[in-house]
């Protein structure tokens, strides 16, 4: 039975997919993904996503050339949520940091940007 057959998608048919850099453990994004898009990454080596905004399959990489080749993927204890262990091309997030992590809450509550954007494409 294929990998996809096997997880525990929510109501709109999703899973939890957690995206993070092979070399060093840091955690680039967290996105969602459909059957067609867990088969797709299997298939391909490249990361697929279901975009939830634009109701369409989403190849990390597709209009930015910022691609996600998937090394592992791992499952979590419920099969309800994957993560994805990548060599990461650029910028994982859409404002074009390397991780999608880019601000972290400061001591007087506020957000502060703790990253120099690698690239100003947007996905």
């Amino acid at each position: 039975m294929k990998l996809s057959e096997r997880l525990k998608y929510n109501a709109d048919g999703l899973v939890t997919a957690i995206t993070q850099d092979a070399a060093n453990g840091e955690v680039l994004m967290v996105a969602h993904m459909n059957r067609e898009a867990v088969d797709r990454t299997i298939e391909t080596g490249r990361a697929t996503y279901w975009s939830r905004s634009r109701q369409q399959l989403w190849v990390k990489g597709e209009t930015s050339g910022h691609v996600q080749w998937v090394n592992e993927i791992y499952v979590d204890c419920d099969m309800d949520a994957l993560l994805l262990r990548v060599d990461q091309t650029g910028a994982a997030c859409h404002d074009g940091y390397r991780s999608c992590f880019y601000r972290a809450l400061n001591e007087t509550g506020d957000l502060s940007v703790m990253a120099t954007p690698v690239a100003d494409l947007k996905e």
